[in-house]
């Protein structure tokens, strides 16, 4: 029971990060450009986790040259993703913003499951889940309206 606890916290603890991170990167993206946000956020992000790389021993950073292409190169998301936040934050709010960006993964998350794409445990779209997708694109409509 306590590992579910903690599993939950340290989820919501990452959601207020996202949520938290989200506005301000928007706003840094209106006054010096997406890219240019994205960068600032990568680089203090680096930065950081060299520090806990560090903290942690390397961990098995050795092993990078191992990883499959797709892996070195997911740090373009973080672009996409910046981008996305500083034209859309500006335009419908913070909140609707998030909103989006939530659904977004969560639908990312269904597919992934589903196909047990990048070695994921398989998790099949059943109708409770495609009725999810329903209610987060109906919540999504009506954070945006």
């Amino acid at each position: 029971m306590i590992e579910i606890v903690m599993i939950v916290l340290i989820g919501l603890i990452g959601g207020v990060a996202v949520g938290t991170q989200a506005p301000i990167a928007g706003a840094m993206g209106q006054r010096i450009g997406g890219a240019s946000s994205s960068l600032i956020v990568h680089l203090g992000g680096a930065v950081a986790s060299l520090f806990l790389v560090l903290l942690r021993r390397g961990e098995q950073i050795q092993e990078w040259r191992s990883l499959p292409w797709y892996m070195l190169g997911c740090g373009a998301f973080g672009l996409v993703l910046y981008l996305s936040i500083s034209h859309t934050i500006p335009k419908v709010g913070a909140s609707a913003a998030i909103a989006m960006l939530i659904v977004g993964q969560l639908l990312a998350g269904m597919v992934i499951d589903h196909f047990g794409a990048f070695g994921i445990t398989v998790r099949v779209l059943d109708p409770n889940r495609i009725a999810a997708v329903f209610l987060l694109l109906a919540g999504a409509y009506l954070m945006v309206r």
